[in-house]
């Protein structure tokens, strides 16, 4: 399916592993440059080859904390100087800290709307008036299923993460005109680094226990996320605006 991508140029925010990783190397297989940031330059590097290597699109490495919101302004207007664009916008940061509700103090919960919310916010408030100038733009936002159903061990993300669907929803009427939309992606268990990290000494048992309580039986690959993000980035998709996309297995049962 050609996807339209090919002359257009994307942002991915931290995309030098995981679900990030998997969004730029499918932009760039679809043909746009992808310019994307992540904070260790050994990551960075290993991914700038992994992303180059998918496809005829170009992809640009730059070493950034998206927290540092004018250095991330400043990474969007020089990406727009050296590339064009941007046309498509993807935000993520990772995750904050797990554990319950009152397990954290509330300088913990502003780390969190700071990484979870204003990361996201601030980089779309720098690229989307380079999407108006050239009367098409994708905004994707990288969240979470907790967004959509809280976990208890999962209090952080699941107080902070609603906000993006708000301000998303916020958007939608603002830059419709503009040929631009705006979504948010949602995913559950992936098998990515971070959830890794989840499973313990016994990995199997953990991944057959996370498989377990998803419809589809399994965790999804990131393949599988980065496929539905470069969809929602594609010509393909000009009429979905406003939407939260569950990336999960039917884990939340949302349909």
């Amino acid at each position: 399916m050609d996807l339209g991508l090919r002359g257009r140029v994307a942002l991915v925010a931290a995309a030098t592993s995981g679900l990030g990783l998997a969004t730029a190397r499918e932009l760039a297989a679809a043909g746009a440059d992808v310019a994307f940031c992540g904070r260790d330059e050994a990551r960075l590097e290993a991914a700038r080859k992994e992303i180059d290597a998918a496809g005829p699109g170009r992809a640009v490495a730059t070493r950034l904390d998206v927290r540092d919101h004018e250095a991330a302004a400043a990474w969007v207007g020089r990406t727009a100087a050296d590339l064009g664009g941007p046309h498509v916008l993807v935000t993520n940061a990772g995750g904050p800290p797990a554990g319950p509700a009152l397990g954290f103090g509330l300088d913990a919960y502003r780390d969190a709307v700071e990484l979870c919310v204003l990361s996201h916010i601030a980089l779309v408030q720098a690229a989307v008036p380079h999407m108006r100038d050239a009367g098409w733009g994708r905004v994707l936002m990288i969240a979470s299923e907790t967004m959509r159903q809280p976990t208890p061990e999962l209090a952080l993300s699941g107080t902070v993460r609603p906000a993006l669907a708000g301000f998303a929803k916020a958007l939608v009427r603002e830059l419709g005109p503009a040929g631009v939309t705006v979504n948010v992606l949602a995913p559950g268990y992936h098998l990515t680094p971070a959830v890794e990290a989840l499973l313990g000494d016994d990995r199997d048992a953990g991944l057959a226990g996370i498989a377990a309580g998803i419809p589809l039986g399994r965790l999804g690959s990131p393949a599988d996320f980065g496929a539905a993000a470069a969809f929602l980035a594609s010509e393909r998709a000009g009429f979905i605006t406003g939407t939260t996309l569950l990336v999960d297995g039917g884990l939340t049962q949302g349909i």
